[in-house]
Protein backbone atom coordinates (compact mmCIF):
# COMPACT_ATOMS: atom_id res chain seq x y z
CA UNK A 1 0.00 0.00 0.00
CA UNK A 2 3.02 2.63 0.79
CA UNK A 3 4.65 1.87 -2.43
CA UNK A 4 1.68 3.22 -4.50
CA UNK A 5 1.19 6.46 -2.24
CA UNK A 6 2.97 9.36 -3.38
CA UNK A 7 3.86 12.89 -2.52
CA UNK A 8 1.56 14.20 -4.30
CA UNK A 9 -1.00 11.95 -2.04
CA UNK A 10 0.72 13.60 1.14
CA UNK A 11 0.53 16.90 -0.17
CA UNK A 12 -3.29 16.77 -0.68
CA UNK A 13 -3.82 16.39 2.83
CA UNK A 14 -0.90 18.27 4.41
CA UNK A 15 -3.25 21.09 5.22
CA UNK A 16 -5.20 18.56 7.59
CA UNK A 17 -1.97 17.62 9.08
CA UNK A 18 -0.80 20.84 9.30
CA UNK A 19 -4.16 21.27 11.22
CA UNK A 20 -3.87 18.48 13.47
CA UNK A 21 -0.34 18.68 14.55
CA UNK A 22 -1.11 22.50 15.50
CA UNK A 23 -3.67 20.91 17.86
CA UNK A 24 -1.18 18.73 19.68
CA UNK A 25 1.10 22.02 19.74
CA UNK A 26 -0.95 23.91 21.98
CA UNK A 27 -1.36 21.06 24.27
CA UNK A 28 1.88 21.16 24.89
CA UNK A 29 2.70 25.21 24.95
CA UNK A 30 -0.03 25.01 27.65
CA UNK A 31 2.48 22.63 29.52
CA UNK A 32 5.37 24.82 29.31
CA UNK A 33 3.66 27.82 29.15
CA UNK A 34 2.85 29.94 32.35
CA UNK A 35 0.13 30.67 34.04
CA UNK A 36 -0.74 34.30 32.76
CA UNK A 37 -0.24 33.84 29.11
CA UNK A 38 -1.45 30.53 28.32
CA UNK A 39 -4.17 31.85 26.73
CA UNK A 40 -2.71 33.95 24.51
CA UNK A 41 0.27 31.67 24.14
CA UNK A 42 -2.45 28.92 23.01
CA UNK A 43 -4.42 31.09 20.65
CA UNK A 44 -1.80 32.64 18.60
CA UNK A 45 -0.16 29.00 17.89
CA UNK A 46 -3.83 27.97 16.98
CA UNK A 47 -3.82 31.18 14.44
CA UNK A 48 -0.30 30.55 13.16
CA UNK A 49 -1.39 26.81 12.46
CA UNK A 50 -4.89 28.22 11.04
CA UNK A 51 -3.18 30.14 8.52
CA UNK A 52 -0.60 28.18 7.53
CA UNK A 53 -2.83 25.46 6.49
CA UNK A 54 -4.72 28.22 4.23
CA UNK A 55 -1.74 28.79 2.68
CA UNK A 56 -1.48 25.45 1.59
CA UNK A 57 -5.13 25.02 0.98
CA UNK A 58 -5.24 28.27 -1.86
CA UNK A 59 -1.64 27.07 -3.26
CA UNK A 60 -3.51 24.21 -4.87
CA UNK A 61 -6.27 26.40 -6.05
CA UNK A 62 -6.71 25.60 -9.87
CA UNK A 63 -5.28 21.60 -9.50
CA UNK A 64 -7.63 19.04 -10.02
CA UNK A 65 -6.59 15.35 -8.53
CA UNK A 66 -7.32 12.57 -6.94
CA UNK A 67 -5.43 11.07 -3.67
CA UNK A 68 -4.88 8.08 -2.18
CA UNK A 69 -7.01 6.19 -4.77
CA UNK A 70 -9.79 8.67 -5.28
CA UNK A 71 -10.75 8.25 -1.42
CA UNK A 72 -9.65 12.45 -1.16
CA UNK A 73 -10.11 15.00 -3.84
CA UNK A 74 -8.75 18.31 -4.69
CA UNK A 75 -10.48 20.34 -6.69
CA UNK A 76 -12.33 23.81 -7.09
CA UNK A 77 -14.63 22.52 -4.82
CA UNK A 78 -12.86 21.54 -2.01
CA UNK A 79 -10.38 24.30 -1.97
CA UNK A 80 -12.97 26.86 -1.44
CA UNK A 81 -14.91 24.91 1.13
CA UNK A 82 -11.58 23.73 3.15
CA UNK A 83 -11.07 27.84 3.69
CA UNK A 84 -14.09 28.29 4.45
CA UNK A 85 -13.77 25.84 7.11
CA UNK A 86 -10.53 27.48 8.54
CA UNK A 87 -12.25 30.64 8.57
CA UNK A 88 -14.68 29.53 10.71
CA UNK A 89 -12.26 28.01 13.07
CA UNK A 90 -9.88 31.06 12.77
CA UNK A 91 -12.59 33.12 13.83
CA UNK A 92 -13.94 30.99 16.76
CA UNK A 93 -10.41 30.78 18.15
CA UNK A 94 -10.48 34.19 18.26
CA UNK A 95 -13.26 34.54 20.70
CA UNK A 96 -11.56 32.72 22.81
CA UNK A 97 -9.47 35.86 24.31
CA UNK A 98 -12.55 37.31 25.96
CA UNK A 99 -14.13 33.78 27.04
CA UNK A 100 -13.38 30.54 28.36
CA UNK A 101 -12.11 29.42 31.54
CA UNK A 102 -7.90 29.95 31.41
CA UNK A 103 -7.44 26.54 32.75
CA UNK A 104 -9.53 24.57 29.79
CA UNK A 105 -8.50 26.91 26.79
CA UNK A 106 -5.69 25.23 25.27
CA UNK A 107 -8.03 22.07 25.26
CA UNK A 108 -11.51 23.58 23.63
CA UNK A 109 -8.42 25.17 21.34
CA UNK A 110 -7.05 21.36 20.08
CA UNK A 111 -10.62 19.73 19.67
CA UNK A 112 -11.95 22.60 17.71
CA UNK A 113 -8.63 22.33 15.94
CA UNK A 114 -9.29 18.73 15.47
CA UNK A 115 -12.57 19.33 14.65
CA UNK A 116 -12.06 21.49 12.10
CA UNK A 117 -9.81 18.87 10.59
CA UNK A 118 -12.35 16.23 10.21
CA UNK A 119 -15.01 19.32 7.88
CA UNK A 120 -11.62 19.65 5.43
CA UNK A 121 -11.50 15.64 4.93
CA UNK A 122 -15.28 15.89 4.41
CA UNK A 123 -14.46 18.67 2.01
CA UNK A 124 -12.19 16.93 -0.54
CA UNK A 125 -14.07 13.37 0.67
CA UNK A 126 -13.93 11.02 -2.66
CA UNK A 127 -15.76 7.90 -1.18
CA UNK A 128 -18.19 7.01 1.52
CA UNK A 129 -15.38 5.79 4.14
CA UNK A 130 -13.72 9.25 3.79
CA UNK A 131 -17.14 11.39 4.47
CA UNK A 132 -17.48 8.48 7.66
CA UNK A 133 -14.27 9.55 9.13
CA UNK A 134 -14.45 13.02 8.62
CA UNK A 135 -17.90 13.27 10.02
CA UNK A 136 -16.66 11.22 13.62
CA UNK A 137 -14.04 13.59 14.16
CA UNK A 138 -15.73 16.60 13.71
CA UNK A 139 -18.70 15.07 15.55
CA UNK A 140 -16.53 13.59 18.32
CA UNK A 141 -14.54 16.71 19.17
CA UNK A 142 -18.12 18.91 19.02
CA UNK A 143 -19.26 16.42 21.64
CA UNK A 144 -16.77 17.61 23.88
CA UNK A 145 -16.55 21.09 23.16
CA UNK A 146 -20.31 21.84 23.59
CA UNK A 147 -20.24 20.39 27.39
CA UNK A 148 -16.84 21.71 28.24
CA UNK A 149 -18.32 25.04 29.79
CA UNK A 150 -18.96 24.51 33.51
CA UNK A 151 -22.71 25.23 33.37
CA UNK A 152 -25.79 23.35 33.42
CA UNK A 153 -26.77 24.35 29.97
CA UNK A 154 -24.01 23.20 27.92
CA UNK A 155 -24.25 20.04 29.45
CA UNK A 156 -27.08 19.38 28.56
CA UNK A 157 -26.49 21.09 24.74
CA UNK A 158 -23.94 18.43 24.89
CA UNK A 159 -26.06 15.66 25.67
CA UNK A 160 -28.52 16.67 23.19
CA UNK A 161 -26.06 17.06 20.40
CA UNK A 162 -24.66 13.58 21.14
CA UNK A 163 -28.14 11.14 21.14
CA UNK A 164 -29.21 12.99 18.28
CA UNK A 165 -26.42 13.45 16.03
CA UNK A 166 -25.69 9.71 16.91
CA UNK A 167 -29.07 8.93 15.86
CA UNK A 168 -28.56 10.84 12.36
CA UNK A 169 -25.05 9.59 12.10
CA UNK A 170 -27.04 5.85 12.16
CA UNK A 171 -29.23 6.62 9.13
CA UNK A 172 -25.93 8.15 7.54
CA UNK A 173 -24.35 5.15 8.38
CA UNK A 174 -27.33 2.61 7.14
CA UNK A 175 -27.62 4.47 3.75
CA UNK A 176 -24.08 3.97 3.25
CA UNK A 177 -24.90 0.08 3.58
CA UNK A 178 -27.28 0.32 1.23
CA UNK A 179 -25.32 2.50 -1.21
CA UNK A 180 -22.63 0.00 -0.99
CA UNK A 181 -24.80 -3.10 -1.26
CA UNK A 182 -26.38 -1.64 -4.74
CA UNK A 183 -23.17 -0.58 -6.49
CA UNK A 184 -20.57 -2.85 -5.23
CA UNK A 185 -17.73 0.02 -4.28
CA UNK A 186 -17.46 2.84 -1.46
CA UNK A 187 -16.09 5.50 -4.30
CA UNK A 188 -18.68 8.21 -5.21
CA UNK A 189 -18.05 7.63 -8.56
CA UNK A 190 -19.48 4.37 -8.44
CA UNK A 191 -23.20 5.90 -8.11
CA UNK A 192 -23.42 8.17 -11.11
CA UNK A 193 -24.58 4.28 -12.75
CA UNK A 194 -27.39 4.85 -14.78
CA UNK A 195 -28.40 0.90 -14.00
CA UNK A 196 -28.93 2.25 -10.40
CA UNK A 197 -31.78 4.71 -11.44
CA UNK A 198 -34.48 2.28 -11.05
CA UNK A 199 -33.09 0.09 -8.03
CA UNK A 200 -34.88 0.63 -5.23
CA UNK A 201 -32.15 0.14 -2.72
CA UNK A 202 -30.03 2.69 -3.85
CA UNK A 203 -32.82 5.68 -3.59
CA UNK A 204 -33.38 3.98 -0.37
CA UNK A 205 -29.82 4.04 0.48
CA UNK A 206 -29.94 8.18 -0.88
CA UNK A 207 -32.92 9.22 1.53
CA UNK A 208 -31.26 7.70 4.35
CA UNK A 209 -28.10 9.26 3.53
CA UNK A 210 -30.25 12.55 3.48
CA UNK A 211 -31.62 12.41 6.25
CA UNK A 212 -28.25 12.10 7.95
CA UNK A 213 -27.06 15.39 6.19
CA UNK A 214 -30.14 17.50 6.57
CA UNK A 215 -29.90 16.79 10.18
CA UNK A 216 -26.15 18.26 10.24
CA UNK A 217 -27.03 21.28 7.79
CA UNK A 218 -30.22 21.45 10.58
CA UNK A 219 -32.78 21.56 7.61
CA UNK A 220 -36.86 21.22 8.43
CA UNK A 221 -38.09 18.82 9.98
CA UNK A 222 -34.78 17.78 11.72
CA UNK A 223 -33.58 21.29 13.12
CA UNK A 224 -35.04 21.19 16.55
CA UNK A 225 -32.03 20.35 18.13
CA UNK A 226 -29.80 23.09 16.95
CA UNK A 227 -31.34 26.41 19.04
CA UNK A 228 -31.01 24.37 22.20
CA UNK A 229 -27.38 23.40 21.21
CA UNK A 230 -26.40 26.78 20.20
CA UNK A 231 -27.67 28.76 23.01
CA UNK A 232 -26.38 25.85 25.62
CA UNK A 233 -22.98 25.57 23.90
CA UNK A 234 -20.02 28.19 24.79
CA UNK A 235 -20.36 31.51 22.67
CA UNK A 236 -16.43 30.11 20.24
CA UNK A 237 -17.95 26.93 19.77
CA UNK A 238 -21.40 27.97 18.60
CA UNK A 239 -19.69 30.15 16.05
CA UNK A 240 -17.81 27.53 15.03
CA UNK A 241 -20.65 24.72 14.58
CA UNK A 242 -23.17 27.77 13.04
CA UNK A 243 -19.36 27.65 10.01
CA UNK A 244 -17.44 25.26 9.78
CA UNK A 245 -19.24 22.10 10.38
CA UNK A 246 -21.60 23.12 7.36
CA UNK A 247 -18.86 23.82 5.37
CA UNK A 248 -17.96 20.09 5.20
CA UNK A 249 -21.40 19.17 5.61
CA UNK A 250 -22.43 21.33 2.77
CA UNK A 251 -19.07 19.72 0.46
CA UNK A 252 -20.32 16.45 0.96
CA UNK A 253 -23.97 17.16 -0.03
CA UNK A 254 -22.63 18.19 -3.76
CA UNK A 255 -20.20 16.09 -3.85
CA UNK A 256 -23.22 13.48 -3.43
CA UNK A 257 -25.92 14.44 -4.48
CA UNK A 258 -25.29 17.25 -7.16
CA UNK A 259 -21.95 15.56 -8.76
CA UNK A 260 -22.56 11.63 -8.27
CA UNK A 261 -25.92 10.14 -8.33
CA UNK A 262 -27.19 9.13 -12.24
CA UNK A 263 -28.45 11.87 -14.28
CA UNK A 264 -31.53 9.71 -15.40
CA UNK A 265 -34.55 10.71 -13.35
CA UNK A 266 -32.08 12.86 -10.38
CA UNK A 267 -34.31 15.92 -10.49
CA UNK A 268 -37.40 14.19 -9.76
CA UNK A 269 -35.44 11.95 -7.07
CA UNK A 270 -34.03 15.28 -5.56
CA UNK A 271 -37.25 16.91 -5.04
CA UNK A 272 -37.86 16.17 -1.75
CA UNK A 273 -34.27 18.01 -0.88
CA UNK A 274 -35.75 20.93 -2.41
CA UNK A 275 -39.04 21.03 -0.60
CA UNK A 276 -36.93 20.71 2.39
CA UNK A 277 -34.70 23.88 1.60
CA UNK A 278 -38.17 25.83 0.79
CA UNK A 279 -39.70 24.91 4.40
CA UNK A 280 -36.63 25.27 5.94
CA UNK A 281 -36.81 29.16 4.56
CA UNK A 282 -40.26 30.08 6.06
CA UNK A 283 -39.76 27.99 9.66
CA UNK A 284 -36.34 29.29 9.84
CA UNK A 285 -37.23 33.16 9.50
CA UNK A 286 -41.00 32.55 11.55
CA UNK A 287 -38.59 31.08 14.63
CA UNK A 288 -36.52 33.84 14.68
CA UNK A 289 -39.29 36.32 15.58
CA UNK A 290 -40.16 35.51 19.05
CA UNK A 291 -35.83 34.49 20.42
CA UNK A 292 -34.40 36.82 23.19
CA UNK A 293 -31.21 34.73 23.20
CA UNK A 294 -28.77 35.94 19.91
CA UNK A 295 -27.45 32.33 19.94
CA UNK A 296 -31.16 30.68 19.42
CA UNK A 297 -32.04 33.71 16.77
CA UNK A 298 -28.82 32.80 14.81
CA UNK A 299 -29.36 29.55 15.13
CA UNK A 300 -32.91 29.76 13.45
CA UNK A 301 -31.37 32.08 11.19
CA UNK A 302 -28.85 28.95 9.94
CA UNK A 303 -31.70 27.19 9.28
CA UNK A 304 -33.14 29.93 6.72
CA UNK A 305 -29.53 30.58 5.10
CA UNK A 306 -28.75 26.79 4.81
CA UNK A 307 -32.04 26.81 2.73
CA UNK A 308 -31.09 29.78 0.72
CA UNK A 309 -28.27 27.90 -0.36
CA UNK A 310 -30.09 24.51 -1.46
CA UNK A 311 -31.93 26.83 -3.36
CA UNK A 312 -29.07 28.28 -5.31
CA UNK A 313 -28.19 24.26 -5.62
CA UNK A 314 -31.35 23.53 -7.24
CA UNK A 315 -31.09 22.49 -10.59
CA UNK A 316 -27.87 21.81 -10.53
CA UNK A 317 -26.23 24.14 -12.94
CA UNK A 318 -22.44 25.71 -12.76
CA UNK A 319 -23.72 29.01 -11.90
CA UNK A 320 -26.33 28.32 -8.96
CA UNK A 321 -23.23 26.27 -7.62
CA UNK A 322 -20.92 29.77 -7.67
CA UNK A 323 -24.29 31.55 -5.93
CA UNK A 324 -24.11 28.71 -3.33
CA UNK A 325 -19.99 29.35 -2.72
CA UNK A 326 -20.73 33.19 -2.84
CA UNK A 327 -23.65 33.34 -0.37
CA UNK A 328 -22.10 30.83 2.08
CA UNK A 329 -18.66 32.69 1.96
CA UNK A 330 -20.65 35.89 2.92
CA UNK A 331 -22.65 34.15 5.64
CA UNK A 332 -19.80 33.07 6.87
CA UNK A 333 -18.48 36.26 7.61
CA UNK A 334 -21.74 37.77 8.57
CA UNK A 335 -22.16 34.97 11.04
CA UNK A 336 -18.66 34.98 12.63
CA UNK A 337 -18.78 38.96 12.79
CA UNK A 338 -22.03 38.80 15.03
CA UNK A 339 -20.56 36.35 17.27
CA UNK A 340 -17.54 38.49 17.50
CA UNK A 341 -19.79 41.54 18.63
CA UNK A 342 -21.55 39.21 21.04
CA UNK A 343 -17.93 38.32 22.43
CA UNK A 344 -16.95 42.12 22.70
CA UNK A 345 -19.88 42.25 25.06
CA UNK A 346 -19.56 39.31 26.84
CA UNK A 347 -17.61 38.22 30.63
CA UNK A 348 -17.83 34.42 31.48
CA UNK A 349 -21.97 34.90 31.50
CA UNK A 350 -21.74 35.54 28.38
CA UNK A 351 -23.74 38.66 27.99
CA UNK A 352 -23.58 39.24 24.39
CA UNK A 353 -25.82 36.72 24.24
CA UNK A 354 -28.70 38.51 25.71
CA UNK A 355 -30.30 40.13 22.49
CA UNK A 356 -31.80 43.14 25.70
CA UNK A 357 -28.30 43.82 26.64
CA UNK A 358 -28.20 45.23 23.03
CA UNK A 359 -30.54 48.36 23.85
CA UNK A 360 -28.50 51.15 23.24
CA UNK A 361 -25.13 49.94 21.99
CA UNK A 362 -25.32 52.34 19.22
CA UNK A 363 -24.48 54.98 21.99
CA UNK A 364 -22.50 53.34 24.58
CA UNK A 365 -20.34 51.19 21.68
CA UNK A 366 -21.14 53.49 18.55
CA UNK A 367 -18.56 50.51 16.42
CA UNK A 368 -19.85 47.24 17.98
CA UNK A 369 -22.98 48.59 17.41
CA UNK A 370 -22.00 49.86 13.24
CA UNK A 371 -20.72 46.59 12.89
CA UNK A 372 -23.75 44.90 13.87
CA UNK A 373 -26.02 46.27 11.85
CA UNK A 374 -24.00 45.37 8.86
CA UNK A 375 -24.05 41.95 9.39
CA UNK A 376 -27.76 42.11 10.20
CA UNK A 377 -28.66 44.26 7.29
CA UNK A 378 -26.56 41.35 5.02
CA UNK A 379 -28.59 38.29 6.93
CA UNK A 380 -31.82 40.41 5.48
CA UNK A 381 -30.26 40.55 2.62
CA UNK A 382 -30.33 44.14 2.35
CA UNK A 383 -27.80 46.51 -0.06
CA UNK A 384 -24.70 47.23 0.44
CA UNK A 385 -23.89 44.16 1.86
CA UNK A 386 -22.55 40.28 0.03
CA UNK A 387 -25.91 39.33 1.27
CA UNK A 388 -27.95 41.33 -0.91
CA UNK A 389 -25.70 40.50 -3.75
CA UNK A 390 -26.17 36.90 -3.06
CA UNK A 391 -29.73 36.70 -3.08
CA UNK A 392 -29.63 37.83 -6.23
CA UNK A 393 -27.53 35.74 -7.63
CA UNK A 394 -29.39 32.49 -6.09
CA UNK A 395 -32.78 34.17 -7.34
CA UNK A 396 -31.73 34.12 -10.74
CA UNK A 397 -30.60 30.64 -10.48
CA UNK A 398 -33.59 29.43 -8.85
CA UNK A 399 -35.77 31.38 -11.70
CA UNK A 400 -33.22 29.96 -14.45
CA UNK A 401 -33.66 26.42 -13.15
CA UNK A 402 -37.10 26.81 -13.27
CA UNK A 403 -37.51 26.52 -9.60
CA UNK A 404 -39.03 30.12 -9.00
CA UNK A 405 -41.49 28.77 -6.34
CA UNK A 406 -38.34 28.04 -4.16
CA UNK A 407 -37.32 32.18 -5.53
CA UNK A 408 -40.43 32.91 -3.97
CA UNK A 409 -40.50 31.54 -0.55
CA UNK A 410 -36.98 33.06 -0.79
CA UNK A 411 -38.49 36.42 -0.87
CA UNK A 412 -41.23 35.59 1.86
CA UNK A 413 -38.63 34.36 4.32
CA UNK A 414 -36.74 37.65 3.57
CA UNK A 415 -39.25 39.66 3.95
CA UNK A 416 -40.48 37.97 7.69
CA UNK A 417 -36.93 38.12 8.49
CA UNK A 418 -36.48 41.83 8.48
CA UNK A 419 -38.78 41.98 11.74
CA UNK A 420 -36.55 39.53 13.54
CA UNK A 421 -33.48 41.74 12.30
CA UNK A 422 -34.81 45.19 12.42
CA UNK A 423 -35.71 44.75 16.30
CA UNK A 424 -32.29 44.41 17.17
CA UNK A 425 -31.03 47.67 14.80
CA UNK A 426 -33.53 49.55 16.70
CA UNK A 427 -33.18 48.93 19.89
CA UNK A 428 -29.35 49.54 19.25
CA UNK A 429 -30.05 53.12 18.60
CA UNK A 430 -33.02 53.21 20.96
CA UNK A 431 -31.54 53.87 24.73
CA UNK A 432 -35.25 55.32 26.37
CA UNK A 433 -36.87 51.75 26.24
CA UNK A 434 -34.86 49.59 28.05
CA UNK A 435 -31.83 50.54 30.51
CA UNK A 436 -28.58 50.62 29.76
CA UNK A 437 -26.41 47.84 31.18
CA UNK A 438 -22.84 48.28 32.15
CA UNK A 439 -19.97 48.44 29.78
CA UNK A 440 -17.56 45.30 29.31
CA UNK A 441 -13.96 45.69 28.89
CA UNK A 442 -12.22 46.32 25.56
CA UNK A 443 -11.47 43.13 23.79
CA UNK A 444 -9.07 43.83 21.04
CA UNK A 445 -8.60 40.56 19.29
CA UNK A 446 -12.71 40.27 19.25
CA UNK A 447 -12.98 43.94 17.95
CA UNK A 448 -10.37 43.01 15.05
CA UNK A 449 -12.42 39.98 14.11
CA UNK A 450 -15.57 42.03 13.82
CA UNK A 451 -14.15 44.81 11.91
CA UNK A 452 -12.45 42.00 9.29
CA UNK A 453 -15.78 40.70 8.88
CA UNK A 454 -17.53 44.32 8.37
CA UNK A 455 -15.09 45.50 5.91
CA UNK A 456 -15.12 41.62 4.11
CA UNK A 457 -19.33 41.68 3.99
CA UNK A 458 -19.49 45.29 2.30
CA UNK A 459 -16.13 44.21 -0.38
CA UNK A 460 -17.51 41.05 -1.42
CA UNK A 461 -20.34 43.04 -2.42
CA UNK A 462 -18.15 45.43 -4.92
CA UNK A 463 -15.77 42.04 -5.88
CA UNK A 464 -17.70 38.75 -5.79
CA UNK A 465 -15.45 36.19 -6.77
CA UNK A 466 -16.68 33.74 -9.82
CA UNK A 467 -15.23 30.30 -11.23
Amino acid sequence: MSANVTNADWAAVLSIAVLGATGLAVLVADLLARTFVRRYIAIAIAMIGIIAAGAIVFAQYGTHYSAFGGAFVVDYASVLFQGIVLLGALGSVILYGAIGEERRIAGALALMLWSACGAMLMSGAGNLMTIFLGLELLSLALYALCGIAERAGAHEAALKYLILSSTATGFLLYGMGLLFGATGSVALSALSNPALATNPIFWTGVGLFFVGIAFKLSLVPFHTWAPDVYEGAPLPVTAFMSVATKAGVLAVLVRVFLWSLPSQHVSDMLLPMWIVAGISMIVGNVGMLAQRDLKRMLAYSGIAQIGYILAALAGGSAEGFNAALYYFAAYSFMNLGAFAVAAMLSGDREEGSVIANYSGLGYRRPWAALAMTVFLLAMAGLPPTAGFLGKVFILRSSVETGYVWLAALLIVGTAISLYAYGRIVRAMYDRSTHPVPAAKPFVPLAALSAAICAIAVIALTFYPFSR
